[in-house]
């Protein structure tokens, strides 16, 4: 999957949190919104809007972050709950790194049919 069907993917299901994702299309989100945090950070430097496209984007973004992550997890044949883990600050986020980079289960799991497939 590459960088545009990804992005496009993600904001097509910008609130659906059944399914799966595969480990490209989050990925690939998570350069986009690193990218565009970095863009929106200087364009609010630039115009001295104190952080407010920033965070325009931010909240613009929240809720598909959230579903791709659980998609992600789902992938892995987690539960959405596990994303819980980033209330713990360096240990929870490390973990759920962790669950981010491994390969999706093979085949159908209980959250759905392989994305890849």
């Amino acid at each position: 999957m590459d960088f545009k069907t990804s992005v496009s993917t993600v904001f097509n299901k910008y609130i659906e949190f059944s399914g799966r994702a595969s480990r490209s299309e989050f990925w690939w989100f998570a350069l986009f919104s690193a990218i565009m945090g970095v863009v929106t950070s200087i364009l609010d430097l630039a115009l001295g809007t104190i952080a407010a496209i920033n965070l325009l984007f931010s909240l613009a973004v929240l809720l598909p972050t959230l579903a791709v992550s659980v998609r992600r997890l789902h992938d892995t044949d987690r539960s959405g709950w596990w994303l819980l883990l980033t209330l713990i600050p360096i240990v929870g986020w490390l973990v759920l790194l962790y669950f981010y980079v491994q390969k999706g289960t093979d085949g159908d799991n209980r959250h759905g049919a392989d994305p890849l497939a």
